[in-house]
C-alpha cells in the first residue's frame, strides 16, 4: 500500500487554507507532519484520506485517484469537530460507538470484553474528557485500527492534549510495526522535540 500526496492544496472562502504539501507513506511507515495550529493541519488529514477534495494537487492510493477507495482504507483519528468523541460521554459509550463503526458487535458484553482486553475496564463509566491523554490516544487508535479494511491511520494533533510526545508516538509506532501506514499530524509540539524529522505543511516529498 502506498499513499502519495502530490502538492496538495486546500483553499477556503478567504484564501489558501493549506499550502501545497507533498508526502509519500507506505505500509509499515510512520510519518509525522508538522504545521502551525489552525485549520491547515486537519485539512491536510482530510485531503490525505480522501475526505476533502483538494483545490490543486492529487492524492493517490497505489496510483489510483478514487477517493472512495481511499476513504474505505483509511481512518482519521480524533480530528477536532469531526471524529473526536463527545467529551461528556462515558468511555463505554465511546467504545461501543467505535466498535459499531468498525462493523463489530457492540452490545454491553462486547464492550465490557473489549475494555477488559485493553486493561481499562475500571474506566467504563468515566467521562471521556477525564481520560489521561495517553489512554485517550491509545484507545482511539486501537479502535480505528480495528475497522475492517483500514490500512492507514491519520492521528490528528494528539499533541493538543499533552506535551508528552511518548503518549502518542508509542501507539503510532506500534501500529506501524503491525504493518499499517501511520501519519501523525502535529502542531503544538516544538519541531526539535519530535521523534522523527517531520514533513512540514507546505513542504515537499517524504519517501
Amino acid at each position: 500500500m502506498k499513499v502519495r500526496a502530490d502538492r496538495v492544496c486546500v483553499k477556503g472562502p478567504h484564501g489558501t487554507v493549506l499550502p501545497p504539501t507533498s508526502l509519500t507513506v507506505e505500509a509499515g511507515d510512520l510519518v509525522i507532519v508538522h504545521g502551525e495550529p489552525g485549520p491547515a493541519v486537519t485539512a491536510f488529514g482530510l485531503a490525505l484520506t480522501g475526505r476533502m477534495r483538494p483545490a490543486t494537487g492529487v492524492v493517490t492510493l497505489d496510483g489510483d485517484t478514487a477517493a472512495a477507495k481511499l476513504r474505505a482504507m483509511t481512518a482519521i483519528v480524533d480530528a477536532p469537530g469531526i471524529s473526536e468523541p463527545d467529551e461528556a460521554l462515558p468511555v463505554r459509550v465511546v467504545v461501543g460507538d467505535e466498535l459499531a463503526l468498525a462493523g463489530r458487535r457492540a452490545g454491553r458484553a462486547e464492550v465490557a470484553r473489549w475494555l477488559t482486553e485493553h486493561d481499562v475496564a475500571g474506566l467504563a463509566s468515566a467521562r471521556w474528557e477525564n481520560l489521561e491523554p495517553a489512554v485517550r490516544t491509545r484507545l482511539l487508535t486501537d479502535l480505528a485500527a480495528a475497522r475492517r479494511g483500514v490500512r492507514m491511520l491519520v492521528l490528528d494533533r494528539p499533541d493538543r492534549h499533552t506535551s508528552d510526545v511518548t503518549s502518542w508516538a508509542g501507539p503510532a509506532h506500534e501500529h506501524a510495526g503491525r504493518g499499517l501506514a501511520v501519519v501523525v499530524l502535529t502542531a503544538t509540539t516544538p519541531f526539535d522535540a519530535l521523534p522523527y524529522v517531520p514533513v512540514r505543511l507546505g513542504g515537499e516529498d517524504h519517501s
